[in-house]
């Protein structure tokens, strides 16, 4: 069992995952790879990270500030386009599941990322229309929790 699992969702453990690019050992190959580092580092409140792999043409002038109340659950990539180790853009569609004071709610995105000079970097995103359960569609006591923590509803964000 990995005991420092990546929050990136990879299943390895997270020194010889994101903890690499965090610390600047190495850089992302591909924007699958950046993609992941950056939800690890929106999980690890890793500021600098975020700003330093944001496309200076679309970071915003202040810092990012994070919500006390939120706290990530998980990250599915659902589909990956280009942004491979020869390619210079690409997109990748994704779910970031997280609650809210204890109520789940997901970020489903399609991110746009460039590369310069050897470096990939994401520009911006198109907000896409979230999964059923975190509009607010009705989730069964007993059915798997919409956070991704593959516990029943009940006992996970269901029991506050």
């Amino acid at each position: 069992m990995i005991e420092n699992r990546c929050e990136c969702g990879s299943g390895n453990d997270y020194l010889s995952c994101c903890g690499q690019y965090h610390q600047e050992m190495a850089v992302a190959s591909t924007i699958e790879v950046l993609m992941r580092s950056r939800y690890c580092a929106y999980v690890r409140e890793y500021n600098e990270y975020l700003n330093n792999t944001w496309h200076v043409s679309t970071r915003p002038k202040d810092s990012i500030s994070h919500n006390p109340e939120l706290v990530w659950r998980g990250l599915e990539i659902i589909e990956v386009a280009g942004g491979g180790e020869r390619d210079s853009r690409g997109e990748v569609e994704f779910v970031a599941r997280y609650t809210v004071s204890g109520r789940p709610e997901a970020l489903h995105e399609r991110s746009r990322f460039v590369r310069e000079a050897g470096q990939w970097f994401y520009v911006d995103g198109e907000d896409l229309p979230p999964p059923a359960v975190a509009t607010g569609g009705k989730i069964a006591r007993n059915g798997p929790c919409p956070c991704g923590s593959g516990k029943k509803y009940k006992k996970c964000c269901g029991s506050n």
